[in-house]
């Protein structure tokens, strides 16, 4: 162990070096504007191969938005002394577009260095946690230093627009890639002291109430009907939700469902006219234990009580829909064995967490498998000027090393 930590010391120049060359490659699915993944993952499959690594398969999943017809996912496996079992450490290949290039300091897709940090569009999210992965793969090999268990490194496409094309792909149409006691690693979230290990995410959905009236002359209101007033109070009603489904677990933060009114869409365009449509979302995480069919009766329910009220029609369909996976036992091998290493090496108090919703561990969670999401991140992905942390990526490529060769 002594002599592969050394060796990741020494990785500073590799980070920068594979930053460089991955953030030049812009990978943007075509809902992102781009033209997918493909050109970045042919680096990636010519620098596996470079590793020396035998056992590469790749599993593209047709799509004909672009060029090429595919979005491509590599597996990549070294083995070990346990042919039987093997630890994933699962990672994505495609990034946001950046965005506002005004708000930038310099070219997103050329990697800018400032000591310990270098700036660049994806080296974030999720370049971080796939540098730390290909770092652990290559001291391994140079050391000739065979890990307890299989090492397995899968990088995906089209996790920034749903997974569909990437992991859940691999595992709704290539479930023979894993087996039972396998262990996932997703190295795509956390906070910079390395104590967040996510095991559990709330159910989610995003509510679209479409309020139907009359528009008229602001100056003849009795000749329409203003949507604006029972909008407002089906806004104000939403609070009660939080009443409605009181169930609380300090697992999560905040420890309890929330409903929360964000967009609005425009309705007139001149003040002098009373609205007769009205549109605004609702972002709604709750507790696992709760239904989101239940949840959505309970809406829909308030919707025809005002829609009576104001004579008015009010239509509420859902524009995302996830119903929570089961939760990674806090108990589990995978969280046990992330949340030593980690302690071993941050020398910190790791502990479990569930999140707001929406992480890719929830495709193999509702497989049966158990998975946890950790790494260590400053939270500047999809920001102008995002940043990731030259430390915490050889930091945490020594925790994959040590759950590797822990027996």
């Amino acid at each position: 162990m002594d002599a592969l930590f050394s060796e990741l010391d020494r990785q500073t120049e590799a980070v920068v070096e594979l930053q460089t060359k991955l953030t030049a490659i812009p990978a943007l699915g075509p809902r992102n504007g781009g033209e997918g993944e493909k050109a970045k993952a042919d680096f990636l499959l010519g620098y596996l191969n470079g590793l020396g690594i035998g056992d590469i398969r790749e599993y593209n999943a047709p799509d004909p938005d672009v060029p090429c017809g595919f979005r491509p996912n590599i597996a990549a496996v070294i083995p070990g002394k346990n042919t039987g079992k093997t630890l994933w450490v699962i990672s994505h290949i495609d990034v946001v577009p950046p965005g506002d290039l005004g708000l930038w300091n310099s070219d997103p897709y050329e990697v800018q260095r400032d000591g310990d940090t270098l700036i660049g569009r994806g080296v974030e999210d999720n370049q971080q946690g796939m540098v730390s992965s290909l770092l652990t793969a290559k001291a391994l090999l140079d050391l000739k230093i065979t890990p307890e268990m299989n090492y397995g490194m899968i990088l995906v496409s089209d996790e920034e627009t749903g997974s569909g094309l990437g992991l859940d792909y691999i595992v709704r149409e290539h479930a023979d890639l894993f087996r039972e006691g396998d262990l996932f690693l997703v190295p795509d979230s956390g906070e910079p002291a390395s104590e967040m290990v996510e095991v559990a995410e709330k159910s989610m959905f995003w509510l679209k109430v479409t309020v139907i009236g009359k528009q008229c002359h602001a100056s003849t209101p009795d000749q329409g009907i203003n949507t604006m007033f029972p909008s407002a109070e089906f806004i104000l009603r939403i609070k009660e939700l939080e009443t409605l489904y009181p169930a609380e677990d300090t697992l999560f933060d905040p420890p309890r469902s929330t409903f929360q009114p964000t967009m609005r869409e425009a309705n007139v365009a001149n003040v002098n006219t009373l609205p007769g449509r009205d549109v605004f979302y609702v972002d709604c995480r709750v507790m696992p234990e709760y239904d989101l069919n239940d949840v959505l009766g309970t809406i829909k329910g308030m919707g025809a009580e005002i829609a009576a009220k104001y004579g008015v029609t009010v239509e509420c369909e859902p524009a995302m829909w996830e119903q929570a996976a089961p939760a990674t036992p806090a108990d589990s091998e995978i969280a046990v064995r992330t949340m030593a290493s980690v302690r071993k090496v941050y020398n910190n108090n790791p502990r479990t967490v569930g999140v707001g919703g929406g992480t890719v561990a929830a495709f193999l969670r509702r497989k049966g498998y158990n998975a946890v999401v950790w790494s260590t991140l400053f939270h500047n992905a999809h920001q102008p000027n995002e940043w990731s942390s030259i430390k915490s990526t050889i930091g945490d490529a020594k925790v994959i090393a040590d759950m590797l060769l822990t027996k």
